[in-house]
């Protein structure tokens, strides 16, 4: 299978929706609830680690209940050839929660978070305390209407490896 090709069918994409919804189910209840073996639960769920489709089972963990209700993304243009000591100073700074090298302007985006819109200042200022760093251009997020999502996703990849329709897909994920 090429990376182009849809890894997952109508049955991994009900089942990522279970494992979506209650992270905690264990796989005897799973196969209850998608009406099929435990160990057709186990052996996908193997496949899925396996492929990289699944790639951990940890808890998603709310930046502002931490106490930092403010987040933003810093793009960053860096000196050539800096990028691994700039990558290595970032991931030193607590409050940067993802970094993405990107095309276009800039060559590093950045989600960062803060306790308030002054405190950002101060993370700004971290992020940009080496020298590799040339410039910088941060934006903050008024709302995520649009959370962090891979369902959607996983129900067109089953649609298409099926045949069908995005939304028949959605709705046969949904059971």
């Amino acid at each position: 299978m090429t990376l182009s090709e849809p890894s997952v069918d109508a049955l991994d994409a009900r089942l990522l929706t279970l494992l979506t919804e209650e992270p905690r189910i264990g796989i005897l209840e799973a196969s209850r609830r998608l009406g099929v073996a435990r160990g057709t639960v186990q052996a996908r769920m193997d496949r899925l680690q396996a492929r990289g489709v699944v790639c951990g089972f940890g808890p998603e963990i709310d930046p502002a209940a931490l106490g930092y209700g403010v987040t933003a993304f810093a793009t960053l243009e860096i000196k050539q050839g800096k990028g691994p000591e700039v990558r290595e100073h970032l991931a030193a700074v607590p409050e940067l929660l993802e970094m993405h090298t990107i095309t276009g302007v800039g060559d590093m985006l950045c989600r960062i978070v803060a306790r308030s819109n002054a405190d950002l200042q101060r993370v700004i200022d971290a992020l940009v305390s080496f020298e590799g760093i040339v410039r910088t251009s941060t934006v903050v997020a008024m709302a995520n209407p649009v959370p962090y999502r891979v369902l959607p996703l996983t129900a067109a990849c089953a649609a298409e490896r099926s045949g069908a329709r995005w939304d028949d897909a959605e709705t046969s994920a949904e059971r």
